[in-house]
Parts: structure tokens; sequence; C-alpha cells
């Protein structure tokens, strides 16, 4: 079972709870280093690193959107040709919202005006694409609540949550694209293309 502060020390639930909104959590991954690693980081350790990258972010995300108050709900993007991006997503005034970390400037949070998480899922369209110029997004997941990995201790464990993107694997996905729309996509305009990538970071095994 866990207690009032969901396994966190005071302090740290204080941390998250001082983040006050969404928007606030978003601010706080925005000023966070993007890290490279091959790493699966519980929300403690992102604490304490200040650090973190697209998956590590979602969770961290959830995990303070449920310190102040929301479900701790994320949604796996599903790509071809590329890596699939995981973001933490709400619900404010009847429409949705994500908080996101990521390498590419395009595919942070999203405002909380998406009636459906399909359209939330499509606003991520344009600003999705591989270091070939393609456009990649072709699917999202129906939405996952962490809160039922509670018994692993998902929000402080000092291991490797590799437990949450295996389960994301596995859930259903909603294809984005109708059958024929990939073979007819242009590869991105060169202008939105270097737009996607400042603050972009690379490491030797990208080409």
């Amino acid at each position: 079972m866990l207690n009032g502060n969901f396994g966190f020390t005071t302090a740290e639930l204080r941390q998250l709870r001082a983040m006050k909104t969404p928007q606030g959590i978003q601010r706080f991954l925005d000023e966070m280093d993007y890290h490279l690693a091959d790493t699966a980081w519980s929300p403690r350790r992102v604490l304490r690193e200040r650090t973190a990258h697209c998956l590590e972010g979602a969770i961290f995300a959830a995990a303070a959107l449920r310190a102040i108050g929301y479900p701790p709900l994320v949604i796996d993007l599903e790509a071809e040709r590329d890596t699939d991006h995981v973001v933490a997503v709400y619900r404010m005034g009847g429409a949705w919202g994500a908080i996101a970390k990521s390498n590419y400037s395009g595919c942070r949070g999203r405002q909380p005006v998406y009636r459906t998480l399909r359209e939330l899922a499509l606003s991520y369209f344009e600003g999705y694409f591989n270091l070939r110029r393609q456009l990649s997004l072709r699917a999202f997941s129906r939405p996952v609540n962490l809160a039922r990995f509670d018994p692993l201790n998902w929000m402080t464990t000092d291991k490797a949550v590799w437990f949450i993107p295996f389960h994301l694997f596995e859930v259903h996905h909603y294809p984005l694209l109708k059958p024929g729309m990939a073979k007819r996509l242009a590869r991105l305009d060169q202008r939105s293309f270097e737009a996607g990538l400042v603050g972009h970071r690379r490491n030797h095994k990208q080409q």
C-alpha cells in the first residue's frame, strides 16, 4: 500500500506540488537537460538527477500530475522507421493536453484544447520526423494509468522501470493514417526540419 505521500519523502512531494499545474510541470521538464542514455529512471531518480529523456520525462510528468490531483496517465505514440514517443496526458475543462520531454522541439507538451486523444495525437504529426526528413508518426495507444504499477513502486524505486514501456508496447494502438496515406507523404521541408531540430542532441550512433 502506498502512503499519503505516494512513497515520496515529504521534501520530494513538496517539490512536485510546488509545480502546481500541468503547465508548471512542463516548465520544469523544459528547464531540465535531455540525456541520451539507455535508461528507465523512476520519477524519484529524475527529480534527483534533473535530467531525463522522453520516456522518463513522461513517467515523471505522470507522477507529478498525480501529486497535484490528476490521474497518472500516459500514451504511447508509435512511429515507423523511428523511435516511439511517450507523453503524459491530462484533461482540463473537458479537453485533453499533454506534457512531454523530447529531443525534437515539436514533440513536447500540448495545451489542453483537444477534444479527443486522437486529435491530440494528430497534433504531433507534422513535428514527428526522423533524420531522413520522413514524417513517421503512425498510431497512438489507449491511455494507461500508471497507478496499475503501484505494487512495483514505479514512482520511487531505485531500479529501472522498463516494465512500463514493455507494457506500452503491448496495449492497443489506434492507427492515425488510412491505408495508402503513408505512401503519399512528402518529406518534411528543410526549414521545418531545421526548426524541429533546435536544441537537438545527437550521439555517435545517430546518422
